[in-house]
This record gives structure tokens, sequence and C-alpha cells, in this order.
């Protein structure tokens, strides 16, 4: 028997490198294909928070109504929450987040306004853009005030597209 003869396969058996690579690269799609699938499966029903029927919304308690004077603000700058108190009578609890790129924004005492360092963005006590390049204002986060304590559910900040004082805290 001829030596060369044993390395050609039998009739009908034939594969070329070619159609091991276009099996392979048929594989390889048809796997990258279904993480997709999964991965917009998930993207889409992520969405839903599960488990959170009935769940209890938790209050922290972060200032005491005397720590605040009118027209000031109180800063807490671990929890990126400030709490402001626009007027006697009023209470807001503000993301310290920027909300054009979210830099952490700061305080300015003399002004009664925050401003971001990042871009220059400034907003008033409520939380109102006053300049630009932020397009909407600070998030809101929901308080309430029991026995002068002021108590901040830090999970839920309200994203705004105005300021609405009926959603402030009246004192």
């Amino acid at each position: 028997m001829d030596a060369g003869h044993d390395l050609i396969p039998p009739e009908g058996k034939q594969h070329s490198r070619r159609s091991f690579f276009r099996r392979t690269w048929s594989w390889l799609a048809a796997l990258a294909g279904a993480e997709l699938l999964l991965a917009g499966l998930s993207f889409v029903g992520g969405g839903r928070k599960k488990g959170t029927e009935g769940e209890e919304t938790v209050f922290t308690a972060l200032a005491s109504l005397d720590d605040i004077p009118p027209g000031g603000a109180f800063v807490l700058p671990a929890v990126r929450v400030s709490i402001t108190r626009p007027d006697r009578d009023t209470v807001v609890a503000l993301s310290l987040r920027c909300t054009h790129l979210g830099c952490s924004i700061e305080w300015d005492e003399k002004e009664k306004s925050f401003h971001c360092p990042c871009h220059h963005s400034r907003f008033d006590i409520h939380g109102e853009v006053l300049n630009p390049p932020a397009t909407r204002p600070l998030d809101q986060y929901p308080l309430k005030i029991v026995d002068g304590e002021i108590l901040v559910d830090l999970e839920h900040p309200r994203s705004r597209r105005h300021v609405d004082p009926d959603l402030e805290t009246h004192v």
C-alpha cells in the first residue's frame, strides 16, 4: 500500500480548513447571539423591582430643625444630601449630586446657593437651576419631621423637571 494513500479521507468525509472555520464561526456567532438575547431580556425585565410590594420605607434621622436656620443649609457630604430651609416654614432634602454629570456640589453660604465645581452649574436653595449647563433641578428626597427631628428617605430620591413647592415639607 502507498503511504500517501492513508492521508486521504474516505469519500464524503472530506473536511477542509475552510469548512472547519465556517463551523467554528457559526458556533461562536450562535453563542454571542444567545448572550445578547439573555442580556436584552434582563435589561427589559430589570426595570421592575422585585419584592417591593408592601416594603416599608425607611426614614433616617439626619438633622434637627434647630440645626438649620431659615435661609440656610445643613450639608451631609458623607451621604451626599443637604437639608435646606428656604424659609421658616419650609424644609427640603436635596441630593448633592449635580444633575449635569453627577459631580458633588457644594453649598455657598455667602451666595445662599449650591455650586458645582466641575462645570459651574448653580442651584438655588430649593434646588432650581440658576446657571447651566445643568438643565433640571437637584433630585429631592422625601422627608418628614417628627418631634423636631428631620427624617429622610435616602433610598428613593425624586428626579424632577421643575421645583414643585407642594412637594416640599412644611413645618
